[in-house]
């Protein structure tokens, strides 16, 4: 079949964007594979599919798929990219917008300066949601990774994430830590792993290494993850702006008990149709 799709990027993390309300297809993961190639397909970091809701709360279903092919259960910049592609696509004519993921709803809301702010949920630091293998709950986290012993904080956004503070993101590890940490035992599900360079109190630069994908141009729930991480330690204050390859965005958290929100820009940048 002939499937319609749209190309979108949030600060360089890039998406294949699909509505899936209209096709009724189902991508396999070799295929899904195939399409993020950046030679021979469209090329992409995660396939972003659009879906009826499953409940009358929500207004769309969203599903998220690595370059390898295997599903995820949130995705930051892509969730932003969303917002903008159904109100492009008239599939709504609401800039307020529920949307269920695996892991839950989330909100989303189009501003009239033309970016996004989403509202993320609370940071998860319970070991066992995230799901990370230790024994009590704690800010930082020593971790032996190839005989190197790693200082590391752990979070959920929806999906799970490793944090490590460093002292100049240009400098970090993020190729070699990276694949490392992502498929470390401790995670039984991988990981994204965000290295954060704090600036000051209300600033830091950061570069992640997303499971499944490797070092992306940007990632929202790891500017989240981050900045959550940062305040907890006591390290950051709210309002932070996350410096990633691709762009900035705005963190707001908080604390303990309180929403994270993400703002931040959402790009169409063009439009094809693909024979599956």
């Amino acid at each position: 079949m002939v499937v319609n799709f749209t190309k979108m990027h949030g600060l360089g993390n890039d998406f294949m964007v699909v509505d899936m309300i209209s096709h009724h297809a189902h991508l396999r993961p070799e295929q899904i594979r195939r399409l993020a190639d950046r030679h021979l397909g469209i090329g992409f970091d995660q396939l972003l599919l659009v879906e009826p809701p499953s409940k009358p709360s929500v207004d769309f279903r969203y599903r998220i798929f690595n370059a390898d092919g295997s599903e995820v259960e949130q995705c930051g910049n892509g969730a932003r990219c969303f917002a903008v592609f159904v109100k492009e696509k008239k599939l709504t004519n609401k800039n307020c917008i529920q949307v269920e993921t695996v892991k839950g709803d989330i909100e989303l809301n189009l501003t009239e300066e033309g970016r996004v702010l989403v509202n993320m949920g609370e940071p998860v630091f319970e070991p066992k949601e995230i799901p990370f293998l230790a024994e009590t709950t704690n800010n930082v986290y020593s971790v032996m990774v190839d005989q190197e012993e790693v200082q590391l904080s752990a979070v959920s956004m929806g999906n799970p994430h490793a944090i490590i503070q460093v002292d100049n993101t240009k400098e970090a590890k993020v190729n070699v830590l990276g694949p490392l940490i992502e498929s470390h035992s401790q995670f039984p599900e991988r990981v994204n792993v965000g290295f954060m360079e704090i600036v000051h109190k209300r600033f830091i630069k950061l570069r992640v290494f997303e499971r499944g994908v490797g070092e992306t141009m940007a990632c929202g729930t790891g500017a989240c993850a981050a900045v959550a991480v940062g305040i907890d330690r006591n390290l950051l204050e709210s309002p932070v702006e996350v410096r990633l390859p691709g762009g900035n965005l705005k963190i707001e958290w908080q604390g303990a008990g309180s929403p994270l929100f993400m703002e931040g820009p959402a790009v169409s940048v063009f439009e094809g149709k693909i024979r599956i």
